[in-house]
């Protein structure tokens, strides 16, 4: 099984800097904040992340803060209170392009949502570099680099490592038996690859072996499945729930009435809120185990200290982590690099399957964020 998820981006040949640089923004914004590193002159960015919720954003500020000290330029960072607050990101995104910084680092709630506002800096000459999604229609020449997982691979090997557990239950079955998955959202680019990744490769691992699935629940996920089964009929059903909100306790709604199924063996939170989710749930109704025949088989994403917990005691038999400091690094990095005139391009950042053997390795621990 594969432990290591190496990124293909979603677009992506080398942008060359421009020659002018980044310092021909006149708006007053740059603010000297030390010795930039290389001599160039100090530059100041604006990021958006995608909320304040979640401990992943936490950590990734950190990968942020330690390119400033690095670098010697000033960010400033903003983000909405959730995920789900998606007009609220694109005010910020508006306000932070009105700013006329040297640059825009952009992690997008929902990629359609964002198009009108690259267009704007774009017209303004001003960079963005999208971390942690992409923005695969955005304007040509909006966004100079992404820096991201392939979500779809990560997605992926979720669907692998649980279907290893839950496979003879799902052979020996007399009688159709559910998997779900819990996804935060249906807008933003890396939650949907992820979902459809888990969603095809389980599907594709089910029906190798023989038996047929058919994939329900939200419509965006269920129009995404090609040769889709029929519901009445098929061996396996495939759930796929997105809470009205992103928050944890509506994830665990939309958790609890698929786990509360008698027919469910399975569940995948495809975030850290989500997978959140899906342990609150199981406060309640103490169904998670480490087999089919214990109850119900869970799969997490991401991490952070609920995450980490549940993994090494068992509760969830593992969870896939990305690694956001570096994401968060990576993207100041870019935008300075394209700042001082150099070739800027897509970068793939690693994500791992971890379960409670494997999560103290070398290569492992350090994405386990709290």
């Amino acid at each position: 099984m594969k432990k290591k998820v190496l990124a293909v981006l979603l677009g992506g040949c080398m942008v060359a800097g421009l020659a002018a640089g980044c310092g021909s923004n006149d708006g007053g914004n740059t603010a000297d904040s030390g010795d930039s590193g290389d001599g160039g002159s100090s530059y100041h960015f604006e990021v958006v992340v995608k909320s304040f919720q979640s401990t992943y954003w936490q950590a990734a500020i950190q990968g942020i803060d330690a390119a400033v000290e690095e670098l010697g330029v000033t960010v400033n960072t903003t983000g909405p209170n959730a995920e789900s607050d998606i007009a609220d990101q694109v005010n910020m995104l508006n306000n932070a392009i009105s700013q006329n910084p040297d640059g825009i680092a952009l992690a997008a709630n929902d990629q359609s949502a964002v198009l009108d506002s690259l267009q704007d800096a774009l017209d303004a000459e001003i960079p963005v570099v999208c971390f942690d999604t992409g923005v695969p229609d955005a304007p040509e020449g909006s966004v100079i680099a992404t820096i991201a997982t392939d979500n779809e691979s990560a997605g992926a090997v979720a669907a692998e490592n649980m279907y290893e557990v839950i496979k003879d239950t799902i052979a020996n079955a007399t009688e159709q038996v559910r998997i779900g998955e819990v996804n935060q959202d249906a807008t933003s680019a890396n939650i949907s690859g992820r979902g459809m990744g888990f969603i095809n490769k389980m599907k594709e691992l089910i029906e190798a072996d023989g038996k047929t699935v058919a994939v329900i629940g939200n419509q965006f996920y269920v129009d995404q499945v090609e040769n889709n089964g029929d519901e009445g009929s098929a061996d396996v059903i495939i759930e796929v729930a997105v809470p009205a909100q992103t928050t944890v306790e509506l994830s665990a709604t939309e958790a609890s009435n698929i786990m509360t199924k008698e027919d469910t063996i399975a569940i995948f939170g495809s975030n850290q809120v989500t997978a959140e989710g899906v342990l609150t749930a199981n406060q309640n109704l103490s169904v998670l185990a480490a087999t089919p025949d214990e109850g119900i088989v869970g799969v997490g994403f991401d991490a952070g200290a609920t995450l980490k917990a549940a993994v090494a005691d068992g509760t969830l038999i593992g969870a896939v982590t990305q690694a956001p400091v570096d994401q968060g690094n990576l993207a100041i990095k870019a935008l300075y690099d394209y700042c001082e005139g150099k070739e800027v391009s897509d970068i793939a950042t690693d994500s791992y399957w971890y379960d409670a053997e494997n999560m103290e390795d070398a290569d492992i621990a350090p994405n386990l964020y709290d």
